[in-house]
């Protein structure tokens, strides 16, 4: 049983620290760790597209099977897995575990659960943070054990009792964290959008500058400056005329001089950046909002695409990993298996699925009463039995929602005649006599 470390043991490791500093490092000169989750903490597209992942793979619920034939499978929800994965420990959900996975997965690359055996001996999951684990041993193949280290010590535990999340990496550590590869993008991003927030932030004030002709008559020092500040009192930062128009005199004219956002490409770039880090990530840019020629059509169809090629990856990995290495430390192991719960999202719409399942059936699937309980209504009697239209019956219709096929002559509940189906014999008295041609 890896379940050995206590909880109480992990609790008087470290004490909440103080609040991050608001600093980011984009040459990434400070450690590693740090300017990762900083770049997530700051960066909108990053935080965006990181945070729709986490979301949508910890909202699909998690079911344990056992595998009794090649077509016979049977749910498990007394196993010790499928108790450990709905509720990982008493103060933490199934939820919140695999948001924080992902979001260590998509940060770094890597992610640590611990193996903890809570105060009354039940086994329980921890999340540790990234920056306080480090790998131990001498083998090239996988750790041998790890090092968690907090604000108030450190202990080293063997590697049987972490659950050990990786990518790939050349190296044994662990995985490389995909914004390793987004530092030129944002660091561009960080650049331009501090030189545009400067040219906005100057224009507002000096959005323009006053030409006056040589041709004017000469202007006192007091009439200069007199009309300098009326003119910044009325129509410049917070007059009391701002927007308004401006009577000029001795043939003056107005210049203006600012860059717009639209000159600035403001809204091109910051989709350009999100686009790129949807990318990184294989996102479909309609998930993330970026809705430049999108149609109801393909939509759909990228929703369809973000669940079987952009999170069954994602899916299938950290499923692996957990039967790995949680399935053996459990007993009654044999054919047990995890598996992710797509159906819900890959449904449709009520009546998409409606249609679906009564084509399939071949006849109304809901009782009187189960229908009512979807829109909460309380039950009737003699409604839990299945109506059945007798067009549907067995040798009838497909639906009830078919058109009874009158081009056949037959109506419901009829049998077909024989003889409409017999060529009316030719009439002699239509044909011509002989010799009467």
């Amino acid at each position: 049983m890896a379940f050995v470390t206590s909880e109480g043991t992990l609790q008087s490791l470290s004490r909440p620290e103080l609040p991050r500093s608001d600093n980011l490092s984009l040459t990434w000169e400070d450690t590693r760790s740090k300017s990762y989750y900083e770049m997530w903490r700051t960066q909108h597209a990053v935080r965006t597209s990181v945070t729709f992942l986490a979301r949508n793979i910890a909202h699909l619920g998690v079911h344990v099977f056992r595998r009794n034939g090649d077509a016979d499978r049977e749910r498990l929800t007394e196993h010790p897995l499928a108790q450990l994965l709905s509720r990982p420990g008493p103060k933490t959900t199934r939820y919140r575990l695999f948001d924080a996975l992902v979001h260590d997965l998509a940060i770094y690359d890597r992610a640590y659960w611990l193996k903890v055996k809570a105060s009354d001996g039940v086994a329980s999951l921890q999340r540790l943070p990234v920056q306080f684990v480090t790998p131990k041993g001498e083998s090239w193949v996988s750790p041998e054990r790890f090092e968690i280290k907090g604000s108030k010590g450190k202990i080293e535990v063997a590697a049987e009792e972490v659950v050990y999340f990786r990518g790939y990496s050349n190296t044994t550590e662990g995985g490389e964290s995909p914004l390793e590869g987004l530092r030129q993008v944002l660091l561009e991003e960080y650049e331009s959008s501090r030189l545009r927030a400067q040219l906005l932030k100057n224009g507002a004030r000096t959005s323009g500058y006053l030409e006056r002709p040589l041709a004017a008559p000469p202007w006192s020092a007091e009439a200069k400056n007199k009309f300098a500040t009326g003119w910044r009192a009325q129509y410049s930062g917070d007059g009391s005329r701002p927007g308004g128009t401006p009577i000029l005199e001795d043939g003056m004219q107005f210049k203006p001089a600012a860059q717009t956002s639209e000159q600035l490409q403001y809204i091109e770039a910051r989709k350009l950046t999100r686009e790129e880090v949807a990318a990184a990530y294989f996102i479909p840019p309609t998930m993330l909002g970026l809705m430049g020629g999108a149609t109801y059509s393909n939509i759909r169809e990228q929703h369809k695409q973000l669940y079987q090629d952009c999170l069954a990856p994602w899916l299938q990995m950290i499923k692996e990993e957990i039967e790995l290495q949680l399935v053996p430390d459990l007993g009654d192991t044999e054919g047990v298996y995890v598996e992710f719960n797509l159906r819900e999202k890959l449904t449709g719409s009520f009546e998409e699925r409606a249609t679906q399942i009564q084509t399939s059936v071949g006849a109304p699937y809901l009782t009187r009463n189960e229908a009512r309980a979807l829109d909460n209504r309380p039950p009737i009697e003699g409604g839990d039995e299945l109506i059945v239209p007798l067009n549907v019956l067995i040798g009838g219709q497909a639906s009830p929602t078919d058109v009874s096929p009158t081009e056949s002559g037959i109506s419901n509940g009829q049998e077909p005649n024989p003889a409409d189906d017999v060529e009316d014999e030719p009439d002699d008295s239509d044909q011509p006599e002989e010799g009467n041609e």
